[in-house]
């Protein structure tokens, strides 16, 4: 099981860093004074391959659970990708659902559906604004890469039911711009470890299980603000 909690951690990550990253084209962009197009001005989309091709990011959740404006995710796990691969959200009927579109039993994340997911994110992993003017959500705006933009996530995920219940909490930030990666762990410049490195550029800093506790704590500590 915690072998699972892992994996799908790990994929979790990904879908942020990836396909949260281009939620969103612009048609056009209206005019502020800071030159940054918000999800209130009604032209940033889905992107094309999306169920929702078209149609515009709201500032509430949608009905896979993203809240763009807010930095939030909570819905099932399969949901942070059925969209993008262009099937309709999953709404927990799962006889109906297959009735309608047979061809998510292929999709790799259908068998996790019932895992319930929470994410938050800061404005470095993914902004609710585009300053850059390429017609996406900004993510480390400012940045050359997520090194050192101070980005983070929390993944809070839970699963089975009765006695087979189970939850799984994880703290991800970005590596600083001084850190060094050593055999897949992440220290700081004065030498103190970091977290185990996940998605390239990120450090776990703080995992917690039901019936373990803390598994890992970062030694450098498991808040956001020094990284």
């Amino acid at each position: 099981m915690r072998r699972l909690r892992f994996v799908l951690t790990v994929c979790t990550v990904a879908a942020l860093a990836i396909a949260l990253a281009a939620p969103a084209l612009a048609k056009g962009k209206p005019p502020r004074d800071n030159g940054c197009t918000k999800i209130q001005d009604g032209v940033l989309e889905y992107s094309p391959e999306h169920y929702l091709a078209d149609s515009p990011l709201t500032v509430g959740f949608d009905d896979y659970g993203y809240n763009y404006q807010a930095h939030l995710f909570n819905g099932t796990y399969a949901n942070v990708y059925l969209g993008r691969d262009g099937f309709p959200a999953y709404d927990g009927d799962t006889d109906a659902y297959l009735a309608e579109n047979p061809d998510v039993v292929t999709h790799w994340a259908w068998q996790w559906r019932d895992v319930q997911l929470s994410m938050k994110w800061n404005s470095a992993w993914l902004a609710n604004t585009d300053c850059r003017g390429d017609g996406e959500l900004d993510r480390y705006y400012g940045f050359d890469s997520y090194i050192g933009s101070g980005a983070w996530t929390t993944n809070h995920m839970a699963g089975g039911g009765g006695a087979g219940n189970w939850t799984y909490f994880t703290k991800i930030v970005a590596a600083p711009a001084d850190a060094t990666e050593v055999l897949d762990i992440w220290y700081a410049a004065d030498g103190t470890e970091i977290g185990p490195e996940i998605w390239g550029s990120f450090a776990t800093i703080q995992d917690v299980e039901s019936g373990l506790g803390a598994t890992y704590v970062s030694p450098s500590g498991p808040g956001f603000g020094k990284f």
